[in-house]
């Protein structure tokens, strides 16, 4: 065999491996041509309705929005509604079970007249615990279950999320300073939930009011004081345009935190990832919510100052007559609702044994800060 002879061999194999290269390439690119695209499914959408129709809140609906997509991608999505976007505020929990909207941003204050056990998760009466400790015992301390079980017993097809652990609620705004808690007697005062058989037992007289309408209604006289809940939310309702005397600090409302409820049918309908989207979406707004919320709230409260707005602690007396009249509340729902007492003796045992702790272990925050910047 000569050089040549192989040389031309080679070309020859050369020739019929790139025929049969360039048949299979086509091949392949005829085969990848034939074959159906494969569409992308499309996002679910859950259509959520707020109770706020815009300030600090809808800010915070709007924050775990954001937490659920960035969480989900692509696969699901949630349209945020304004508050009487589809439905009235008190009607929220209905369209949720009924599947009217998909789930609502708001707090179990907007919807205790169907069990007072609600006000309990947010609203209920103060153990020496804060909301972050409420929303303890809610995770591990059995009242996620409690409530689960109250949904069932009420016949509500609603899955539930807490999240937000707010700050004690100022006592409010007031035609004058109130040095005492005798100055309550007799004033009409607007407030929610379970606060208002609370202020009730002290003596006052109740006005349940949405937020919005809290400003109007001071203004022309048919409330002679009122609540909502923040210096931020306050400031932005015009608060300070028709009281000038502002009472932090209160035991009527002073563990809150916002309710996320979703269609249980809905819910259970989605995958378990975006299931546990929503809910850890949830607890991620959690710790959000307090750092953003009380960085604002103290802004706020300083720009309520610089307005000619007195600000006051409220006076021991008021707290202590408060405390007083959670007792006479609490004693006569819990023998009159077995399923009240069950949660109340649940949150009991809880703050007694973490608060212990916590109160042993706590330094006093108060003197190191007057060590620094004056009381």
């Amino acid at each position: 065999m000569t050089d040549a002879d192989t040389g031309s061999g080679q070309v020859a194999s050369r020739r019929k491996f790139l025929k049969k290269a360039g048949l299979a390439a086509g091949g392949a690119a005829a085969t990848a041509l034939a074959a159906p695209s494969i569409a992308r499914a499309e996002p679910t959408v859950l259509k959520m309705q707020a109770a706020w129709g815009g300030g600090i809140f809808l800010e915070n609906a709007k924050s775990y929005v954001d937490r659920v997509h960035a969480m989900a991608g692509k696969d699901l999505k949630i349209d945020l509604l304004a508050v009487n976007a589809v439905v009235k505020t008190s009607q929220m929990q209905d369209a949720v079970h009924r599947g009217v909207l998909d789930a609502a941003h708001y707090v179990p204050a907007y919807w205790y007249s169907k069990s007072k056990t609600a006000s309990l998760f947010g609203t209920g009466p103060c153990f020496g615990w804060s909301s972050q400790e409420v929303l303890g015992w809610v995770n591990y301390g059995g009242g996620q279950e409690l409530f689960d079980e109250l949904m069932a017993s009420l016949g509500l097809n609603v899955v539930s999320f807490f999240n937000s652990p707010m700050p004690a609620q100022p006592l409010g705004w007031f035609k004058e300073e109130i040095k005492d808690a005798s100055q309550m007697s007799g004033l009409k005062y607007r407030t929610v939930g379970l606060a208002a058989d609370v202020l009730l037992e002290m003596g006052m007289s109740v006005v349940q009011l949405p937020g919005g309408e809290i400003q109007p209604a001071m203004k022309s006289g048919l409330i002679d004081a009122a609540e909502f809940n923040n210096p931020t939310s306050d400031r932005d309702f015009g608060m300070q345009d028709v009281s000038k005397h502002y009472h932090l600090a209160s035991f009527h409302q002073s563990q809150e935190f916002f309710e996320i409820t979703f269609n249980k049918g809905k819910y259970e309908s989605l995958p378990a990832e975006l299931q546990a989207v929503l809910k850890y979406a949830s607890e991620a707004e959690n710790s959000n919510f307090y750092w953003h919320n009380t960085k604002r709230y103290s802004e706020d409260l300083e720009k309520l100052k610089g307005q000619g707005v007195n600000v006051y602690r409220t006076p021991d007396s008021v707290m202590a007559a408060q405390l007083k009249a959670w007792d006479v509340v609490v004693d006569r729902i819990s023998g009159e609702d077995e399923f009240f007492a069950k949660v109340i003796a649940s949150q009991k045992a809880y703050a007694k044994e973490v608060m212990n702790y916590l109160n042993l272990n706590q330094p006093d925050y108060k003197l190191a800060y007057d060590h620094h910047f004056g009381s």
